[in-house]
């Protein structure tokens, strides 16, 4: 059995000074079919480590179940990790940001009332308590000094940047030690005096966050962590994306040189992303720093390897970097072949509200309650009230979280939105109101997080509240495994839900064009590739290979806006839209 240790300037592997060459590579962001592929190419790049986040809220996303089925198995990914003779880096939290919903922490949780995240308050430790206990049940076991691959835990994320609570941090360190985590614990902050010191502990490994002016930013977590590695534990070598704005890129150059200053001074690395991924489902998150600017569904981040798990141009000049300090075998630079291009009928389809995937409803007598209320914490959920008699006029919504579709006696009236500061339309008379409403992610840094979702506070019709509503969540699971009628002549101005099939020689990844659609979800054979949004930036969403099949293939499609388009296209090369450049 090997060990890891931290000595005076070096981690130590077996008593040997060794370097830590990590990329992130998150498991809950990639089809488990591409796990052994993508951590492939990080080896084959010069990385001798894999570092990855645990996203809680993908495990549990009700309090009495923890699942690692599928994409969820974090054994089974480092188990690939250790196949390929590469170390791991595990970042549990609990709080992760990663531009995922709600940085990671369940619904259920942070919508516990009076509850103090990220702190010693007990009714968030005790939770927090369970969760790392089963987390570290599957990490212990694949430590290296019981012949497994992690090498390093984290403990936290940037915590310097939301508190100071050094006992909420004492008891996350001892809550892994007591749990039979021996490895080194680190934690991670942007190298600035406060958060630096806030965000750590005196005998907890403290590393950096950056993307540019390496020698400086060492300089700094220098004089906050007098001994041991100096480690950059984010290198931001790209950025990702949200809706209605660019797709970020890094120029190749300027990246490649800050990481070859990281590694010309000595530092060990995490590449922050070697590969990003795809926010599958409706795992997304979003910023909030004035204006609410949800995250788009590609993770592609610019990274070394692309979302379809393609070398870049920066992979290249990245492996060049590497081997200027450390052996890097021979690899042959290949083209990758363009993907299968061709088009896909619609010819079936139903409004949503026919559909048999509305839950249970609650109804309420003092205003609508929010998704956290029902316990429903993502998705869509469908409000519904009574304005008989009551007559035109401003319908205003006190809060709108996060996209609102507004209709009266069926008839589609106008859209509220969070993000464009839209929370007021004109109404015509009629008899029922009804307001859908979609989660577009949940904030994951800040001081917002856990914030409710749905129509918050009142809502009022010619300055009268509205106090009677009956509230339905819609099971988005149940929508692609409905039979659906022939498409009928007019779907346009609902939302609508609309499939078609298509046949497969074999297996292969794809690129869904969304270019000709509105807003909404997709799923290919039952699996969520996630949103789509003609607000762009992002105009393909990606199909992993091994969520089709030889033969008949499915694709689901549900519409919240309008699309006059009755057919699916597949095209050749991603679109994740303009830059700066």
């Amino acid at each position: 059995m090997s060990r890891i240790a931290i000595g005076e300037h070096d981690f130590l592997l077996d008593g040997e000074p060794f370097r830590v060459l990590a990329g992130a590579l998150h498991y809950f962001r990639v089809h488990p079919g591409h796990w052994a592929a993508r951590i492939r190419a990080a080896h084959l790049m010069g990385l001798n480590t894999i570092e990855t986040y645990v996203a809680w809220n993908e495990h549990a996303p009700t309090p009495d179940g923890f699942d690692t089925s599928g994409r969820l198995d974090l054994g089974a990914f480092l188990d690939a990790v250790a196949a390929e003779g590469m170390h791991a880096i595990v970042r549990p939290g609990p709080y992760i940001c990663a531009e995922f919903d709600n940085g990671g922490l369940p619904g259920w949780l942070t919508s516990i009332p009076g509850i103090a995240l990220r702190s010693s308050d007990p009714a968030y430790l005790a939770p927090v308590e369970e969760y790392l206990a089963q987390v570290i049940e599957m990490v212990r076991p694949r430590q290296i000094d019981r012949g497994g691959p992690v090498i390093l835990m984290q403990i936290e994320n940037e915590y310097g940047a939301y508190g100071d609570d050094s006992a909420y941090l004492r008891r996350l360190v001892d809550l892994h030690r007591e749990h039979g985590i021996t490895v080194p614990l680190t934690t991670v902050d942007q190298p600035q005096e406060a958060m630096l010191a806030a965000g750590g502990l005196p005998d907890v490994l403290r590393t950096a966050s950056f993307g540019s002016n390496a020698y400086d930013r060492l300089r700094t977590l220098r004089d906050h962590q007098p001994t041991g590695p100096l480690m950059c534990g984010e290198f931001w070598d790209g950025w990702f994306d949200s809706w209605g704005g660019i797709h970020h890129t890094t120029p190749v150059a300027d990246a490649a040189a800050e990481l070859d200053a990281l590694l010309s001074a000595g530092a060990s690395v995490n590449i922050y992303m070697f590969h990003g991924g795809t926010n599958f489902g409706l795992t997304s998150g979003a910023n909030h720093k004035g204006r609410y600017v949800p995250i788009s569904t590609t993770y592609d981040y610019d990274a070394p390897l692309d979302e379809l798990g393609r070398p870049t141009e920066k992979y290249w000049a990245f492996r060049d970097v590497i081997a200027r300090h450390f052996p890097v075998s021979d690899l042959e630079r290949i083209e990758p072949a363009p993907l299968a291009q061709f088009d896909v009928a619609l010819t079936e389809g139903a409004v949503l509200e026919s559909l048999p995937v509305h839950g249970a409803a609650t109804t309420s007598v003092t205003g609508p309650p929010t998704f956290d209320e029902i316990a429903h914490y993502r998705g869509l959920v469908s409000y519904s009230a009574d304005v008989r008699g009551r007559g035109a006029g401003v319908l205003d919504a006190a809060g709108v979280r996060d996209r609102a579709w507004v209709s009266v006696d069926g008839m589609r009236v106008g859209v509220l939105d969070r993000g464009d500061h839209e929370r007021a339309l004109y109404m015509p008379a009629g008899d029922r109101l009804d307001i859908l409403v979609e989660d577009q992610g949940r904030v994951n840094y800040g001081m917002r997080l856990g914030e409710a979702k749905g129509l918050i506070g009142p809502v009022r019709l010619a300055g009268a509240t509205i106090d009677e509503w009956t509230v339905v969540p819609i099971d988005l699971d149940e929508v692609p495994r409905i039979s659906l009628p022939p498409i009928p002549a007019a779907l346009a101005g609902s939302a609508s839900v609309v499939g078609g099939t298509f046949d497969l020689e074999r297996p292969a990844d794809l690129l869904l064009d969304t270019a000709e659609w509105g807003k909404g979800v997709a799923w290919v054979n039952g699996f969520l590739l996630g949103r789509y949004w003609r607000r762009g930036p992002q105009r393909t969403l990606f199909v992993p290979e091994p969520a089709t099949v030889a033969g008949r293939n499915r694709i689901t499609v549900l519409e919240l806006e309008a699309s006059s388009s009755r057919r699916a296209r597949f095209v050749r090369e991603p679109d994740l839209g303009p830059t700066e450049e």
